[in-house]
């Protein structure tokens, strides 16, 4: 499992990272993407809306299941992975990295320093 420390983590499985220009990134974890299993579209039409922390901004639909993607911070979601469209399939192979589904414009930054760090994620997930 990858779990990289730049990041913050929620009970619900998303992760978050604030970017140098100020945004923070949003996706799921490699250990969410892992239970899904593959996954095969990906429903995110928030974009433009402002949410509250812990409202669901979309879902995602594995083979097995659909699941509802949770917004961890307060914050306006300025867009959607547009890669993903195309390719779900790249939250399975780099949920970090290409695989990142919206970009935020995060209310209060401070908010995100209440998230799991690396260390209580991995505690979460048992790795």
């Amino acid at each position: 499992m990858n779990f990289p420390a730049d990041s913050k983590y929620t009970e619900d499985h998303e992760w978050i990272r604030l970017e140098a220009d100020g945004t923070a990134l949003v996706g799921v974890t490699d250990f969410a993407q892992s239970e899904l299993g593959d996954i095969v579209f990906i429903e995110i039409e928030t974009e433009g809306e402002e949410l509250n922390a812990g409202d669901i901004f979309g879902t995602v639909e594995a083979v097995k299941t659909v699941s509802d993607l949770f917004l961890p911070v307060k914050g306006k979601i300025l867009e959607v992975n547009p890669a993903l469209a195309d390719e779900p399939e790249l939250v399975n192979n780099d949920p970090y990295g290409a695989g990142w589904m919206i970009k935020l414009e995060v209310a209060n930054p401070e908010d995100i320093n209440a998230l799991l760090d690396v260390d209580q994620y991995k505690n979460l997930t048992g790795y």
